[in-house]
């Protein structure tokens, strides 16, 4: 959800898998990940030993298995951007830099493999099986490789407070319709689309820094160079944070979770924990338990206003004030519930986890009405928002486009984006609950997650989730909405 901040200041001012928490059952085998990882701050790089024992959990029997390089969208002569043009001064305040992934050997089963970097945009590598792999058997792939860091305020980057260690590694592609999804890496939204995945990851770095991660630090030791143990279970991707200038504050909610603040820069960091604490509990509450033992908001450097994560999520140290970065740490926190724990393809249906983690994110508010934002309000807002987007478009374009259903490369703009996805998508949302009322939403919110966990939502499963969950058929709703067709003013 990286739009948060720009979306927030144009609007406001049955599946069941292996490995996971205790709280849910699982009963198929998951590809896991394991990395030895050595970050070295002189030259800002990552040397990564990275093996990948990776589960067919396809029907089709593969002889290659694909995987995403995101790291090559930073390079120098990428086609894809990774960010829009109006962001450039705030993503590279020192100039423009690069980064790349370089491969320097891929095995199976410690014999060498055959490889290629392909794709349009140089953004995957195939790798070439030694026989064929059937569904649910899995094979060992390890990949040697460099990472170079980009001095840029984004996922994958360093900047003046922090380094972003995200979609650094090699993530198998989604297998689909007989085929890899391999869509290329885009500056609008978040193009990612993964499966959930155990990880076990080592990672080496000078001691004058602090980490936060996904998963659990299982063990840290080492003088001059701190070395760190992680594992995440289940978790559908995995990022880190290193700074030399973080505090932490962390605090146990209902003595399982333990909550974590990393920041530098926040004169108010107890009431932010605190604000931590009520919005987990909200979400808990309003959608389902919460399948991890632990969150981290992080304070960093970040074009946006925000970062999803599983288990961490990045808050923008560049808000302009307190009250939208306290939207911002509510809205990625609740993207802990849709993206992480429910997925789908956020490439294809960015509007299904942003539309809807924005809505909950009003919602937040209108039942805390300490924070003085009421969903009327909030909501009107919106309206008004989307209506001045709309007819300036129009003006501009002499026609606008305000279907939902569009994949990031569908979108000719970044503004067209962020109103058609989460500003539209919180309107959509918005009409659902006035039209079924709260019980009736809340119910349908905790059977989208219940039959969703750990799964893949699709716009269909979406429509009947809600309509199943409230009694009502909502799909002309719905569509109304997805299809443009519905009149907003």
């Amino acid at each position: 959800m990286k739009k948060i901040a720009f979306a927030l200041i144009f609007v406001f001012g049955l599946f069941a898998f292996s490995g996971c928490s205790d709280a849910f059952e699982f009963k198929q085998d998951l590809t896991n990940y394991a990395m030895e990882i050595e970050y070295n701050d002189e030259d800002k790089t990552l040397s990564v030993r990275q093996t990948t024992d990776y589960v067919n959990s396809s029907d089709n029997t593969l002889d290659v298995v694909k995987f995403h390089l995101y790291a090559n969208a930073f390079r120098e002569g990428a086609k894809a951007k990774v960010v829009s043009v109006q962001n450039e001064e705030i993503a590279y305040p020192n100039g423009k830099s690069f980064g790349n992934i370089e491969i320097n050997s891929v095995s199976l089963s410690e014999k060498e493999a055959q490889y290629s970097i392909e794709g349009e945009d140089e953004n995957i590598i195939c790798v070439t099986l030694a026989e064929s792999l059937y569904p649910n058997e899995s094979v060992i792939i390890t990949f040697s490789y460099t990472v170079t860091l980009a001095n840029i305020n984004h996922r994958l980057g360093y900047g003046e407070n922090a380094i972003n260690l995200c979609n650094f590694y090699p993530i198998a592609c989604m297998y689909e319709d007989g085929d890899f999804v391999c869509d290329l890496y885009n500056s609008n939204g978040d193009p990612f689309y993964s499966d959930v995945a155990d990880y076990n990851v080592e990672i080496s770095y000078p001691n004058s820094f602090v980490l936060a991660s996904t998963g659990n630090i299982v063990s840290q030791q080492g003088d001059d160079i701190t070395t760190t143990n992680i594992t995440a279970q289940c978790v559908r991707d995995f990022g880190m944070v290193l700074s030399q200038k973080f505090e932490q504050k962390s605090k146990v909610y209902d003595q399982r979770i333990t909550l974590n603040y990393y920041y530098y820069d926040d004169e108010n960091s107890d009431q932010t924990l605190n604000l931590i604490e009520q919005a987990m509990q909200f979400f808990e509450t309003n959608i389902g338990k919460y399948p991890y033992s632990q969150v981290s908001v992080v304070e960093t450097n970040f074009v946006h206003g925000g970062m999803e994560y599983p288990n961490i999520v990045l808050i923008s140290d560049q808000v302009a004030d307190y009250e939208t970065y306290t939207l911002c740490i509510v809205h990625e926190l609740c993207h802990q519930w849709w993206y992480s724990v429910v997925g789908n393809n956020q490439f294809d249906y960015g509007w299904i986890d942003e539309g809807l983690t924005e809505f909950c994110t009003v919602y937040f508010f209108e039942k805390n009405p300490e924070y003085n934002r009421t969903m009327k309000d909030m909501i009107a807002s919106a309206t008004q928002s989307y209506v001045t987007f709309a007819r300036v478009y129009e003006s501009v374009q002499g026609e606008a486009d305000t279907s939902m259903n569009r994949a990031l490369d569908q979108f000719s703009t970044e503004p067209e984006y962020v109103y058609n996805t989460y500003v539209k998508g919180t309107l959509m949302f918005s009409s659902i609950y006035d039209i079924i009322g709260e019980k009736a939403f809340v119910k349908a919110l905790k059977c989208y997650y219940e039959h969703n966990l750990y799964g893949i939502a699709t716009p269909t499963i979406v429509i009947q989730c809600f309509s199943n969950g409230s009694g009502r058929n909502l799909r002309p709703i719905f569509e109304s909405y997805l299809e443009g067709k519905v009149v907003i003013k």
